[in-house]
């Protein structure tokens, strides 16, 4: 049975769709409108055998994803970059987009992306969802916290106790600086509660991760992917659950430079002849995993000597917010290593000990004590 192919150039409202006809090979074109979901799904219900949709990865897509994958079909990601970066005219238009993703399909050309597996792809949203929580409780502290200086209130260090609350509450203000202390604090407990609400998600997230990875790999329970990264200093459920998923499966990446390059940590090169220069870092990747990384290594720099000693050596050199990051780099690098590896921090270190006593013996590995 033919494999059918179909390039759709796909927009928040619209698609164009570009397929070959199986009967005389003839290139047909095709646009839908999202508003009539019950049209979408019919037009693609037609097609049956091996189906393979694909289009540009966007933040659109999920429910038209969702759609294939009822019917059966195969859906192919691609790098909106890469396929623009093939294009062979520099004129552009649905037609053209559609019919570009169709011809890179058909000759094995389309640069086609990972697409994490559900349950991990969940989780990522529910991380993406507290942080943006934590973004708004945090405006609202800091809303509340300059009503209590305005208000003399010189104390902020325990303003958000019940004690702080209370005497705040009671703070002489005006008017129009009372109403918006009371909606601020009408707005900072259902904030904490939501808070509370995605913690315990991602918690029994975790638990079930871990039981999942026991009964696949029939190992211990302490040889679970999560709980091995948290012996790791710095790194909490939050940072090991949004390692664990968003480099799952660790396999697809060569080596570290290519996990570093997928989370948008590695820093961008402007050189030329003899000038070299290397800039900011790039950013492509997950930001909750930066955002995450970043947290973690805040706390690792205070609990893990090596990491301590280069934080401190970088930071007198090109300053701690960019000493911060390149911890954090190399924070990613260990996960990546003890995923991999499937070993917990002590013989991560263990291995780090050896292969520093082997350079300095001139390569050859020291006799075990």
């Amino acid at each position: 049975m033919n494999t059918i192919y179909i390039g759709v150039d796909f927009h928040a409202r619209q698609q164009t769709i570009c397929y070959l006809t199986t009967e005389g090979g003839e290139v047909v074109f095709h646009q839908l409108q999202h508003h009539d979901k019950t049209a979408v799904r019919n037009f693609y219900a037609q097609f049956t055998g091996r189906v393979i949709v694909g289009l540009e990865a966007m933040g659109y897509s999920p429910w038209f994803e969702q759609l294939l994958a009822e019917l059966g079909h195969e859906v192919w990601l691609g790098n909106a970059k890469e396929i623009r970066r093939r294009a062979r005219s520099r004129h552009k238009n649905d037609r053209r987009d559609a019919e570009l993703i169709l011809d890179l399909m058909l000759h094995d050309h389309f640069p086609r992306l990972y697409v994490l597996a559900l349950q991990s792809r969940e989780v990522l949203r529910m991380l993406r969802y507290r942080q943006k929580l934590i973004k708004m409780r945090t405006m609202v502290k800091n809303s509340l916290q300059a009503l209590a200086l305005q208000s003399g209130l010189a104390n902020r260090s325990h303003l958000f106790s019940k004690a702080g609350k209370r005497e705040l509450q009671t703070a002489p203000m005006s008017p129009a600086m009372q109403w918006q202390r009371d909606e601020w604090l009408q707005l900072l407990e259902p904030l904490n509660e939501r808070l509370l609400q995605t913690m315990l998600w991602l918690k029994q997230q975790s638990a079930d991760d871990d039981r999942v990875s026991r009964l696949r790999t029939h190992q211990s329970a302490d040889d679970d992917r999560v709980s091995r990264l948290r012996t790791h200093p710095g790194i909490g459920l939050l940072t090991a659950l949004c390692l664990v998923h968003a480099l799952e499966p660790v396999n697809r990446f060569r080596n570290s430079r290519h996990v570093v390059g997928y989370a948008g940590m590695d820093p961008l090169e402007d050189s030329s002849a003899e000038r070299i220069r290397f800039g900011a870092i790039s950013k492509a990747g997950p930001r909750v995993l930066r955002y995450l990384l970043v947290e973690a290594a805040h706390s690792s720099v205070k609990s893990d000597a090596d990491l301590k000693r280069f934080y401190k050596r970088l930071a007198e050199r090109r300053g701690r917010a960019k000493a911060k990051t390149a911890v954090a780099r190399k924070l990613l690098v260990r996960a990546y290593i003890m995923l991999r590896d499937e070993i917990d921090y002590a013989e991560f270190q263990r291995r780090a000990v050896a292969a520093r006593l082997a350079r300095q013996n001139g390569g050859t590995p020291c006799p075990s004590s």
